[in-house]
């Protein structure tokens, strides 16, 4: 009497569409065992693809008739794509079982392999299946493809994105709090190219986004982010980008500045690196001695470090960071803008802003103006028309002048734009702006070191040595040029002496001999 193993194989999508449930199959090996009289020595149950023998269950099953031979005549199963569903893999392992003297069998298949003539029913068997396979393969393809091309995201939702499934059951990505919001930060990070990409990550980690530095790599380098699905290369039609469904977390603008700033066409500034609490001025001093960019390092102690800016050539230059820093916020301590002064600061602002888009304002209220009485012109001629009190080519002749016209003072209206902040929403924008001036050297002390390199970076448009720094001599920014010297006027205005009671600058000579 023959003994054989009954080996049971369904995947997830077949036991829903074709009802290959394991019972099912397991039920019918059984009786078909019992009717030819082979005895089941074991039932091996597998959950996995056919597109290969890399399966656990045969995997385990091999080893055994490996270790243990004769033990087994027979590998039952119901059809030939329960074995395997590619040709060539399917002959390979056959003749591996046929080395350990086991017959693969098909109950609903079967093949005398004695007889020449049957190989060619096995190679229809084990084909045909993989024609299936390889056909269903390819219409799962081209239906990706053209969601793709249609605008829709066809897989897991990348970093700062969830998926979610609408009501007709259409499936699309929405933003993911707060990861969505921390990506957004890294790309403008990223496009002022003061960073490398590597610290923007870790501190986008630190922020609480979740995910490794090549995933983040290849976020900051995809379009799907500015709204933009790409359609891969495929034979004869080139890859594309198409607009998404989805809402997108940047502008395209901004991913372009993006790309820019990784490819190297791009750089702002060269403060590459992210300095540590003690030392917030890395980066942006120059050494004075062979003008190399300083760096920043801490040197053990006995009991503590010590920080020091220094350059990394042979020339040994190098200062205690405590007095660099203490330098540095007693020179930010002079711009910073004097209470007194900051009222009028904000009038001159407020009106600075008026006289420069009064212009503008009145020049768009006239074209609006114009375009109305047009359009009022053009709706009485179409009414004397329908009253017959003009004919079909005075009409004409009015319309064609009139939406010339029209064209022409939407084009200059376009020209002026719309960008006017009222000033009822200016002001409050202004006082915080000066709120900041009166209080720079304070949010300095309490902000973290990416704030204070942001603060220093304005103050400083260019690179400055420590001696700059000491004798004042550093190239200070202009608003910060202009609130130094009102500092300095109303400190004159203070210690002088005046004989006339005026609110005058002391710039302005006294009239008269």
């Amino acid at each position: 009497m023959k003994i054989a193993d009954l080996y049971i194989r369904v995947s997830t999508d077949e036991q829903a569409d074709k009802g290959y449930s394991q019972r099912n199959q397991e039920e019918v090996l059984r009786k078909y065992c019992d009717i030819t009289h082979i005895t089941v020595r074991k039932v091996i149950f597998e959950d996995h693809s056919a597109k290969s023998f890399i399966r656990p269950e045969w995997i385990k099953l091999l080893a055994y008739l490996r270790q243990y031979r004769n033990k087994t005549d027979l590998i039952l199963f119901t059809k030939w794509d329960r074995f395997s569903r590619n040709a060539p893999d399917a002959y390979q392992m056959i003749n591996i079982l046929k080395g350990l003297g086991i017959e693969p069998q098909a109950m609903e298949q079967p093949l005398d392999m004695s007889v020449p003539e049957n190989k060619m029913m096995l190679a229809i068997y084990l084909t045909a299946p993989e024609i299936e396979n390889d056909r269903r393969s390819l219409n799962v393809f081209y239906g990706m493809r053209r969601a793709r091309k249609e605008g829709r995201w066809m897989a897991t939702a990348p970093i700062g994105y969830v998926n979610r499934t609408m009501e007709g059951g259409r499936k699309h990505i929405v933003f993911k709090e707060p990861q969505a919001s921390i990506l957004k930060w890294a790309f403008n990070e990223v496009s002022e190219g003061k960073y490398s990409t590597e610290q923007i990550w870790k501190r986008a980690k630190e922020l609480g986004l979740i995910c490794s530095k090549n995933s983040f790599w290849l976020a900051i380098r995809n379009p799907i982010y500015c709204g933009k699905i790409v359609i891969p290369k495929y034979k004869d039609e080139d890859s594309y980008t198409v607009p998404g469904l989805h809402d997108p977390l940047i502008s395209e603008s901004l991913f372009y500045d993006v790309q820019d700033v990784l490819n190297g066409r791009k750089r702002k500034m060269g403060t590459k690196m992210v300095s540590m609490n003690m030392l917030p001025l890395r980066g942006f001093l120059n050494c004075s001695k062979c003008t190399r960019t300083l760096s920043g390092s801490a040197s053990k102690g006995r009991t503590q470090y010590y920080h020091y800016y220094h350059c990394s050539s042979t020339c040994g230059y190098r200062q205690k960071a405590e007095d660099v820093n203490e330098t540095f916020v007693s020179g930010l301590k002079e711009y910073v803008l004097n209470p007194d002064a900051a009222e009028l600061f904000k009038r001159v602002i407020m009106d600075a802003y008026s006289n420069s888009t009064q212009y503008g304002r009145e020049s768009r209220k006239q074209y609006i103006d114009q375009i109305t009485v047009l359009n009022n012109r053009l709706t009485k001629a179409r009414e004397l028309l329908l009253n017959s009190d003009i004919d079909a080519i005075d009409y004409k002749v009015i319309k064609s002048e009139t939406e010339l016209k029209i064209n022409v003072l939407e084009a200059k209206l376009s020209d002026i734009g719309t960008d006017f902040i009222k000033i009822q929403e200016l002001e409050p924008i202004v006082d915080g702006a000066i709120n900041t001036l009166t209080k720079i050297d304070v949010i300095y002390w309490k902000s973290e070191p990416d704030i204070q390199r942001k603060i220093i970076g304005s103050v400083y448009p260019e690179k400055f040595t420590f001696e700059e720094l000491q004798e004042r001599t550093a190239t200070v920014s202009e608003p910060f040029q202009i609130t130094y010297l009102i500092n300095k006027e109303l400190s004159k205005n203070k210690s002088g002496t005046t004989d006339q009671n005026l609110a005058l600058s002391r710039w302005v000579i006294p009239i008269g001999l």
